[in-house]
């Protein structure tokens, strides 16, 4: 699978992990060439199992990516309409698909990522952020309109009912300390300390199936929004197309026969086991 002749980002990919870099002068906005590109990458990134993570970073020292582009948001109409008529509009259709992906996404924001940007960072599965270097905002409030696109539900599921209003109606930046504490990142990280630790734990992740990975994902973000039975069964579903697609069956065989999981050394060594049982296919 071939990733070029994007405007907004570059792509390179080895290890089964792409990493997505946002170069768009001069301030990485995101406008509707970014959503034509993330579009298509999203294309790419469905078809393609032997990419099994997906890091976003950005070239620009200070910004991760930008607002939306008022220039398109200037043209939206100005009449309400009813909930029959109402139609999803581009930004969201695209970082639902970004959210949806069979492989697991992790944003590196070491930069400024307010309001589209913000959006864009909820939409991946895992965030981190730069101390000292990256700053969240949601600032639609104060423009007069709704953080559409996740900034309202997305980040209601993230941080609870009462955090997400303080934050989208607050419309002030937070850094990435407080983007911990609110529960938008999952860690705020040193600068020399953040490059190592994504890329350490998408390599870990990379080595997982990655039909495991998918269902692994989709079995959690299906059962966030389900009663416990329900979730339980969205659950049971996903493990069986798991086991349908990767080696499963064959490392349960293998730990039974060995006697592997009865060993007490096993059982202290699980984190390095897991990796060493990749080999069993």
């Amino acid at each position: 699978m071939e990733y070029d002749n994007f405007t907004t980002f570059n792509v390179s990919v080895a290890d089964a992990i792409a990493w997505v870099t946002f170069d768009y002068g001069p301030v990485n906005i995101q406008g509707l060439p970014m959503l034509a590109d993330l579009n298509r990458l999203a294309q790419k990134l469905e078809a393609d199992n032997t990419v099994k993570v997906v890091v976003f970073q950005s070239a620009h020292s200070e910004i991760f990516v930008a607002h939306a582009d008022t220039n398109f948001l200037k043209d939206m109409s100005g009449k309400a309409v009813s909930r029959d008529e109402v139609k999803l509009l581009d930004l969201q259709i695209v970082l639902e698909r970004i959210s949806k992906l069979p492989q697991a996404t992790i944003a590196k924001i070491e930069g400024f990522a307010r309001g589209g940007g913000h959006k864009f960072a909820l939409a991946c599965d895992m965030r981190f952020a730069a101390r000292g270097k990256a700053r969240f905002m949601q600032m639609e409030v104060g423009m007069g309109i709704v953080p559409c696109g996740g900034g309202a539900s997305r980040m209601a599921r993230q941080v609870g009912l009462g955090r997400a209003l303080e934050i989208v109606l607050g419309a002030r930046d937070f850094d990435a300390d407080q983007a911990e504490f609110y529960g938008t990142v999952n860690r705020a990280l040193d600068p020399d300390e953040i490059g190592p630790f994504v890329e350490d734990l998408a390599k870990r992740i990379a080595l997982w199936p990655s039909a495991s990975i998918n269902a692994t994902k989709q079995a959690v973000y299906e059962s966030i929004d389900l009663p416990i039975e329900e979730a339980l069964h969205s659950e049971a579903y996903w493990l069986y197309q798991a086991t349908s697609q990767t080696p499963a069956l064959n490392r349960f065989k293998w730990a039974d026969e060995q006697g592997a999981q009865f060993d007490m050394d096993n059982q202290r060594v699980w984190p390095e086991m897991l990796v060493q049982i990749q080999d069993v296919v």
